[in-house]
């Protein structure tokens, strides 16, 4: 028994520090140097584009005030620049279908927190710990046959 953790040993021991590291991301951006991304949310489907600039945002060619009118929806979109430090540094461009628009503002913060984290790695560590980059997979529940709703019943009578 002792000549294997011996072997173990030998062999933890022969892995060098450069090995253990992940590979440094490199940033991925296009010939006009914005970063692209996806995000979705529910039904919504969000394409997103990420350039340095003033912090203005644009969503389906409108302004993000006259698309998402609720202060709460804006609020959500702000998020990842407020969490990765870099409010007003950079401009998003963003097309966004299907689903209601709670969803679609959360696709299109996914797609935000994608897109920047591709165009500066160096944000990816805050984004990531702040859940960002993850996609929230809660959806509606199908319906059940037999059943008026997914889980509703029909009233039950006793008599």
């Amino acid at each position: 028994m002792s000549d294997d953790l011996k072997t173990l040993d030998d062999l933890k021991s022969a892995v060098t520090p450069e090995a253990e590291a992940a590979p440094a991301r490199e940033p991925m951006r296009d010939a006009l140097g914005r970063a692209y991304a996806t995000g979705k949310r529910k039904d919504a489907v969000a394409r997103v584009w990420v350039k340095p600039g003033s912090g203005k945002v644009t969503v389906n060619g409108k302004d993000i005030n006259a698309y998402f009118a609720r202060p709460v929806l804006q609020m959500i979109l702000r998020q990842p620049f407020q969490v990765a430090g870099v409010v007003d540094q950079f401009d998003v461009m963003a097309t966004v279908a299907g689903g209601g628009l709670s969803g679609q503002a959360g696709a299109v913060k996914h797609g935000i927190s994608k897109a920047l984290q591709l165009y500066d790695p160096a944000l990816r560590p805050a984004l990531k710990a702040a859940g960002f980059l993850t996609r929230d997979s809660r959806v509606v529940e199908r319906k059940k046959y037999g059943k008026p709703k997914a889980r509703r019943s029909f009233q039950f009578s006793k008599r």
